[in-house]
C-alpha cells in the first residue's frame, strides 16, 4: 500500500513523496559465453561480447535488455511520485510558447518558437519589410509517428526560395536530406539518404553541396554535389577522403562566396574551398594537411582570416588573400599568440574582428577594430564565473555585434553592442517560470589542488545562505575528453537539487581545453588518468571545504564523461553515494581494437591505437569494462540508447552485466535502455526534462534512505 511521506534527511526536503512498497526481486544475470577477443599484444576472454548485435534484433539480447528496462522501472516505482513531482517542477519553469531572437539575412529574419504542450520546435521566417509569418519547418507534425525524430540542419539557399534540411528518425546520425519549396511548402522529388547532416549551397540555388556516409563506419567520406532535378546516380564526386582518421564536413562561408570542405582528426586537419558560383572547377586546399599542425578559416571581402596552432598551441590569428591560398608561407599575422589566452573562434565583419576566447578558464568575447588591432578590449562582466560568446550574426556590414551571455545563476541572455561606441542592448533574457529569482542563488569559482599539485577550477553553484558545515549534499559533472570544455551555463533543471540543498560543482578538469592547449594536452593519451584523478581531487577539496558531506557525493557525466564515472567507480567508489554514467565508453580496448566501428580510426590520436602496446597496456590499465573488480560500489544508474551509434549500447551492457558478477554491495546497480533513441536521448524537448527528472529522483531517492 502506498503512503504520503514527507523525509527530511540531513536538510533535504522531499515533499509529497509517494513511496511504494518494493520487494527486492532478483537482478538480471546475463550469460557468460567466452569470447577471444584478439590483439596484436596479448588476447582477453570477453564473457559478455555476445551482447554486440550491429542489427539490433537477436532476441537473446532484446530479451535481456528489456528485462534490465523492467528491473529498472520496478525499482523506479516506489519513487515514482518524487519522479512525477519533479518531472512537473523541470517542466514548470520552462516558457512553452517560447521564440528565439530573430536573426536578419537578407530579405527575411529567421527565427525559431516553441508552442504550448509541443515537443519540437519551428522553424519560421518573416519579410524583413514587414509581413505574415511563413513557417518553414514544423518539426511537431513531421515527427508525428515517429518514435525517434530530428532535424538536424537547415540550410536556405542564397535566393531564399528553398531550404535543404537533414532529417534522423532513429537517432544513429545517418540523415536522410530533404529539400523544401518555400514558395510552396512543399518537399521537391530529391531526396539523399545514407548522409552526414553538413550542407553547402551553390551560388545559384540549383546545386546542393553534401557529404555521403560510409555503410559500415558511418563515417562521412565523399563530398557529392547534386543538381536539382537530377537523378542522384549522376550527382557529381568532388572529393573522397582516403584516410579514415579524418571526419568531414561542408558548408559555405560566412559571405556566402564559396564551398568550404573540413577535414579534421585530433592533431591536424585540411580545409578545402571553391567559389560557390564555380560549376566546373575543382576544391583547392588552404593550406596541406600536416601532423600536428591544425587551422580553421573564414573569408571577408578577398581574404581569408584563418585559425591555427601553427607554433602557436593556444592559436593565433593570420590571413592570406583570395589568390595566395596553397602555400601558408603567404600568410601574414593578425593576432599573436598569447600563451594566456587561447583563441577559440571568430567572426568577421567589415570594421572589426571578434574573438572568442578563452582566459583564466572563462570564455570571453574580445572585439578589435581592422583599424587598429591593438586596441582590442573585452566584452565586460560582473560575474565571478560566466560564459560570453558571440551568437549568430549573418551580416559582415554592420557596427552591431550580437552575443549570448549566461553563467550558473544568470539565464542564457541575447544581446547587440555596438562595436564603434560600447552600446548595448539586452534584446532577450530567457524566461524562468516557476517563481526564479536569481538574486536567491550565488556562483563561486574554486581552485582545488590534483595529485601533482595542477591547480584545477571548479565553478559553484549553490542556494544563497548555505551553510559550508560539511552536511549538504554535491551533484559533481565533468566530461573531460577532446580538449571540448564545459562552461559554466545557466541550466534550469539543476535548480531542482539546488533548491533542496544540493551544492552543483563543474570540475573543469584536464582533457578539456578551458586552461588553453596544455590543459588538453595533459588529458589525453598517455596522461588520460589525469582527467580521473582530477575529478576525484575536486571531490576531495570540496569535501575538505565542507561544501559537501563525504557520505553524499554524486557524479554525473556522458559519453566520454561516461568513461570518467566508470574509471572513478573503479578507483575511489567508497568516495561517491551514487554514480550516474549517460551513455557510456567504457569498453575501451575492445572498442578501439575494431576498425568496423564508428569514430574508432578517428579517435587513435585521443585514446592511442591499442595494436601498439605501450597504448594496449595504458588503455587497459583504467578501461572500465576491464578494470571492474571484487569490491563494493556505490549506487549506480546506467543508460543507453539502443541505436546510439557513437557509443554502442552494447558497451554499457557488458559493463553492468559484468558489474553485477563482481559488486559485493547491495547498492543499486540500475541498467535502462532506450530502445527508440541514439546518443542523444529522446529527441522532444519534454522528453529529454523527463529524463532528467528521472535522475534526480533516483538521486533524491538514495539520500531518503538510511
Amino acid at each position: 500500500m502506498a503512503k504520503i511521506m514527507q523525509t527530511l534527511c540531513s536538510g533535504i526536503m522531499v515533499f509529497g513523496v509517494m513511496q511504494m512498497a518494493w520487494a527486492e526481486t532478483a537482478a538480471p544475470v546475463a550469460a557468460q559465453k567466452p569470447y577471444v577477443v584478439k590483439s596484436p599484444n596479448g588476447d582477453r576472454v570477453d564473457p559478455y561480447y555476445w551482447l554486440r548485435d550491429d542489427k539490433r534484433q537477436a532476441p537473446e539480447v532484446l530479451s535481456y535488455l528489456n528485462a534490465e528496462n523492467k528491473y529498472y522501472q520496478d525499482y523506479a516505482a516506489k519513487y515514482a511520485e518524487l519522479n512525477k513531482q519533479l518531472s512537473a517542477e523541470i517542466i514548470g519553469r520552462v516558457k512553452q510558447d517560447d521564440s528565439a531572437v530573430p536573426a536578419i539575412k537578407g530579405d527575411y529574419s529567421y527565427y525559431s518558437r516553441f508552442e504550448t504542450g509541443k515537443q519540437y520546435p519551428i522553424y519560421a521566417r518573416k519579410p524583413k519589410a514587414g509581413g505574415a509569418e511563413q513557417i518553414m519547418l514544423d518539426v511537431n507534425k513531421m515527427a508525428e509517428g515517429k518514435d525517434f525524430y530530428q532535424v538536424s540542419n537547415y540550410q536556405v539557399s542564397p535566393n531564399q526560395q528553398l531550404l535543404a534540411y537533414a532529417e534522423d528518425t532513429t537517432g544513429r546520425r545517418n540523415y536522410t536530406l530533404k529539400i523544401r519549396d518555400l514558395r510552396t511548402g512543399q518537399d521537391l522529388p530529391d531526396t539523399l539518404t545514407g548522409m552526414d547532416a553538413s550542407l553547402a549551397w551553390s551560388a545559384d540555388s540549383q546545386s546542393l553541396f553534401y557529404i555521403e556516409k560510409d555503410k559500415q563506419t558511418l563515417l562521412g567520406n565523399k563530398v557529392k554535389r547534386h543538381q536539382l532535378g537530377q537523378d542522384n546516380s549522376k550527382d557529381e564526386l568532388l572529393y573522397e577522403e582516403k584516410d579514415t582518421s579524418f571526419y568531414m564536413g561542408v558548408g559555405n562561408s560566412g559571405d556566402d562566396q564559396y564551398v568550404v570542405i573540413w577535414l579534421g582528426s585530433t592533431v591536424s586537419n585540411e580545409m578545402l574551398v571553391l567559389k560557390s558560383d564555380d560549376k566546373s572547377g575543382k576544391f583547392q586546399t588552404v593550406a596541406q594537411r600536416q601532423r600536428d599542425f591544425k587551422y580553421d578559416i573564414e573569408h571577408i571581402g578577398n581574404r581569408w582570416v584563418i585559425r591555427t596552432d601553427w607554433d602557436a598551441p593556444n592559436y593565433r590569428l593570420m590571413t592570406v588573400a583570395d589568390d595566395q591560398i596553397g602555400d601558408r608561407a603567404r600568410w601574414q599575422e593578425l593576432l599573436a599568440h598569447n600563451p594566456k589566452v587561447f583563441i577559440e573562434s571568430f567572426q568577421l565583419f567589415k570594421d572589426y574582428i571578434a574573438v572568442n576566447v578563452r582566459n583564466d578558464g572563462l570564455n570571453k568575447v574580445q572585439v578589435m577594430p581592422w583599424a587598429d588591432l591593438n586596441k582590442a578590449s573585452y566584452i565586460d562582466s560582473g560575474e565571478a564565473a560566466y560564459v560570453a560568446y558571440t551568437n549568430v550574426n549573418y551580416q559582415q556590414d554592420t557596427e552591431w555585434l550580437r552575443y549570448s551571455y549566461t553563467s550558473l545563476t544568470t539565464p542564457s541572455s541575447i544581446y547587440e553592442m555596438n562595436m564603434r561606441t560600447g552600446e548595448k542592448r539586452l534584446l532577450k533574457e530567457q524566461e524562468v517560470l516557476g517563481g526564479f529569482d536569481k538574486n536567491n542563488y550565488q556562483t563561486e569559482r574554486v581552485w582545488a589542488t590534483a595529485t601533482d599539485g595542477t591547480k584545477i577550477p571548479v565553478s559553484l553553484l549553490y542556494k544563497k545562505g548555505l551553510k559550508k558545515d560539511g552536511t549538504a549534499p554535491l551533484y559533481q559533472y565533468a566530461y573531460g575528453s577532446y580538449g571540448s570544455s564545459s562552461s559554466p551555463s545557466f541550466k534550469a533543471p539543476v535548480l531542482s537539487l539546488v533548491d533542496r540543498g544540493f551544492v552543483y560543482a563543474i570540475a573543469h578538469i584536464r582533457g578539456g581545453q578551458e586552461m588553453g592547449r596544455h590543459w588538453y594536452e595533459d588529458g589525453k593519451l598517455l596522461k588520460k588518468i589525469n582527467t580521473f584523478t582530477d575529478f576525484i581531487a575536486v571531490t576531495d577539496y570540496l569535501v575538505a571545504e565542507k561544501y559537501a558531506a563525504k557520505d553524499k557525493v554524486f557524479a554525473m557525466g556522458g559519453s566520454a564523461g561516461g568513461l570518467l564515472m566508470g574509471a572513478i567507480a573503479n578507483m575511489a567508489p567508497e568516495k561517491y553515494r551514487g554514480i550516474l554514467a549517460h551513455v557510456p565508453f567504457v569498453d575501451v580496448v575492445t572498442t578501439m581494437l575494431d576498425e568496423s566501428i564508428p569514430l574508432t580510426t578517428n579517435e587513435f590520436d585521443e585514446w592511442g591505437n591499442p595494436k601498439q602496446k605501450a597504448f594496449y597496456d595504458y588503455m587497459l590499465s583504467y578501461s572500465p569494462y576491464d578494470q571492474v573488480k571484487k569490491q563494493a560500489y556505490p549506487a549506480m544508474l546506467v543508460t543507453t540508447g539502443l541505436h546510439d551509434s557513437q557509443v554502442q549500447y552494447f558497451e554499457p551492457a557488458k559493463w553492468v552485466a559484468k558489474l553485477r558478477t563482481h559488486k559485493t554491495d547491495k547498492n543499486p546497480l540500475l541498467f535502462r535502455t532506450n530502445m527508440e533513441a541514439g546518443h542523444g536521448g529522446k529527441s522532444g524537448r519534454f522528453s529529454r526534462l523527463n529524463e532528467i527528472a528521472d535522475e534526480y529522483a533516483f538521486v533524491l531517492s538514495l539520500l531518503a534512505q538510511p
